[in-house]
């Protein structure tokens, strides 16, 4: 198996699923899914990347082999017996929400992050919206990482707020979207939603808005606004955010740069991850896309932005 060896590593820790998914596009059952897997797949885009999570004796090998010919290490992949995860969704009309039909646990309701040895020095790592108490586990086992970001979702808000708040205090990062942050932090304003959030603990607020693009606020009131992409064709929204979330970690670990530029620098590559991801059922087009496909649509948003490139 592949192994992560390199001091800008990306330590991925989220869920591995298959799931049912039903858009206009059409229906999908036991498609490759879950946090970790759109995370790595677009993390491992710009750095060596090695996903932390659970599946059980029914997951096909050929996800293995799919994943391992994306160069993402798979020593902290877990296999139990038992069932995968599985969730199930449809969309409809703009697609901008899933109506969740079903979700079956399996093996992951246990699940216990234990980190592999030689993952725990890795330096950057992306702490998926599981359990608060789970990404807790994994801060308590990493070697001193130089940056963590970590996502989240209403549902921990609301049901483990105390939990959630000791996460944001010890990561660098925070990845989340409009709703949740006026609900985790009160504010309807999203500047001032940003700057409370940022004085919980975490230097950098990354603001998901959809079709709004995304925002990126630092302490010290610096903010930089990077557009959605301007996609024609929305197959499945599904892991759209995670993959935004392992693109803009995965190119800050292999810039080693936490300055504004860099900044948004990431934040344009992972919007471009996410515009991948959702041309396809699964993380099939996010792993296909070629290079020069990615500079393509790294070159369009700076030409919205004003830039040269």
């Amino acid at each position: 198996m592949n192994r992560v060896t390199q001091e800008r590593s990306v330590l991925v820790v989220g869920s591995v699923a298959l799931d049912g998914i039903e858009t206009p596009y059409g229906r999908r059952e036991r498609v490759l899914g879950g946090s970790a897997v759109y995370a790595s797949c677009a993390a491992r885009r710009f750095a060596k990347t090695a996903p932390v999570g659970v599946v059980g004796d029914d997951f096909p090998d050929e996800h293995l082999r799919f994943l391992e010919s994306q160069g993402i290490a798979l020593t902290g992949l877990y296999r139990k017996p038992g069932k995968t995860f599985h969730w199930s969704g449809s969309y409809t009309g703009g697609m901008g929400k899933a109506r969740t039909l079903d979700t079956q646990l399996g093996v992951f309701q246990d699940f216990s992050p234990d980190i592999p040895a030689d993952l725990r020095s890795c330096r950057y790592v992306l702490l998926g919206n599981i359990h608060p108490s789970l990404q807790i586990r994994v801060l308590d086992q990493m070697e001193s990482p130089e940056v963590v970001g970590a996502d989240t979702m209403n549902f921990w808000i609301e049901g483990e707020p105390e939990l959630l708040r000791e996460v944001v205090r010890r990561v660098r990062v925070m990845f989340i979207n409009e709703a949740e942050i006026r609900s985790f932090t009160g504010e309807s304003n999203l500047i001032a939603a940003a700057d409370s959030l940022l004085e919980m603990g975490p230097q950098i607020v990354v603001l998901k808005r959809g079709e709004h693009g995304t925002s990126v606020h630092q302490v010290g009131g610096e903010i930089v606004f990077v557009p959605a992409y301007p996609s024609t064709e929305v197959v499945d929204p599904t892991g759209a955010g995670d993959a935004l979330a392992g693109g803009f970690l995965g190119y800050l670990a292999s810039r080693g740069d936490l300055s504004p530029g860099a900044l948004q620098e990431a934040a344009i590559r992972g919007t471009v991850a996410a515009s991948c991801a959702i041309e396809d059922f699964g993380p099939f087009r996010l792993a296909s896309v070629s290079d020069a496909e990615i500079e393509a649509r790294v070159d369009r948003i700076n030409r919205m932005l004003g830039r040269s490139g």
